[in-house]
């Protein structure tokens, strides 16, 4: 079975980006995020849409917030400088090849019950008919 995220308005959002609610989602007023629900709902124009990453979802989740709770862009920190020069590597020692494993010798035939002709277990005893097997 293929699990496939879904065509959803929501896909096309950058993660951490305040977009205009109106543009990407537009219906009836809604309330902040951060405001809470004792709060009065706001018009779309007045709310900023922002689709964060979630630790279960590859997908993220959005959320509305006044011009007010506006998150703020962060800008991603520019990358540092790789070193001019690395180290160059201690050699390795060669360590010598293992010793190879022991293969299993000739093997000791198992006692087989002469009533069943099952294999016995090494007390000597049939598990199905119950015979002892010296």
């Amino acid at each position: 079975m293929k699990i496939v995220a879904s065509a959803d308005w929501r896909e096309a959002l950058p993660f951490e980006t305040p977009v205009s609610a109106a543009e990407v989602a537009p219906g009836e007023p809604t309330r902040c995020a951060t405001c809470g629900t004792d709060a009065p709902a706001l018009p779309r124009e007045e709310l900023w849409a922002v689709k964060h990453q979630h630790p279960n979802n590859h997908a993220g989740f959005v959320r509305f917030y006044c011009a007010e709770h506006k998150p703020e862009v962060v800008a991603p920190a520019p990358a540092a400088a790789a070193p001019a020069k690395k180290k160059a590597a201690a050699p390795r020692e060669r360590r010598a090849p293992a010793a190879p494993k022991p293969t299993p010798g000739h093997e000791r035939p198992r006692a087989v019950c002469p009533t069943c002709y099952m294999e016995v277990s090494a007390k000597g005893l049939c598990g199905t008919c119950g015979n002892t097997i010296s």
